[in-house]
């Protein structure tokens, strides 16, 4: 039995240790943090997922970003308690946030992240999408909450300020 609620400030400590578990040290020198910096994230669809006993077992975030001057949602970062590991959590917010930024009316959403596990939620390799460097081209992933909200978006990921 779990609880899924949006993450309030009182949760921030939490979920940011969660982070610092689940993640290499240095995680927020990645580019897609400089994309968040000074920026609130979308706080409707950035939710915790906790146990019975109100122990935290999951978190995910959502930012706004512009992709080539159109409005996309930037996913991230999805984590799960290494004890709660393999049990569908992180999946199961991945396709619950989806439903909710798609009710929202967002149109686009990206991510940076391992396409095998990406595609099962419907993301695919953005080409012509270009993330502050140094970033991985092919980890540079998309999902149309609409059918054809990618068709011709290309160009850099900027924060949306």
């Amino acid at each position: 039995m779990f609880h899924l609620s949006e993450e309030t400030e009182a949760d921030w400590w939490e979920v940011e240790a969660l982070y610092d578990l689940c993640f290499a040290p240095g995680r927020e020198a990645l580019s897609s943090y400089r994309l968040r910096d000074g920026v609130p994230k979308v706080a409707a669809l950035c939710l915790v997922l906790r146990d019975a006993d109100g122990i935290l077992a999951a978190a995910i975030r959502y930012w706004p970003v512009r992709v080539g001057g159109k409005p996309a949602l930037l996913l991230g970062p999805v984590a799960v308690h290494p004890t709660r590991q393999g049990e569908g959590l992180g999946g199961y917010l991945i396709h619950e946030t989806l439903v909710l930024a798609r009710e929202a009316g967002w149109e686009r959403v990206m991510l940076v992240g391992d396409a095998p596990y990406y595609r099962r939620f419907g993301f695919r390799r953005l080409d012509g999408v270009v993330m502050p460097p140094p970033t991985n081209p092919d980890r540079v992933l998309g999902h149309a909450l609409r059918a054809g909200a990618w068709d011709g978006v290309t160009g850099p990921v900027t924060a949306a300020r």
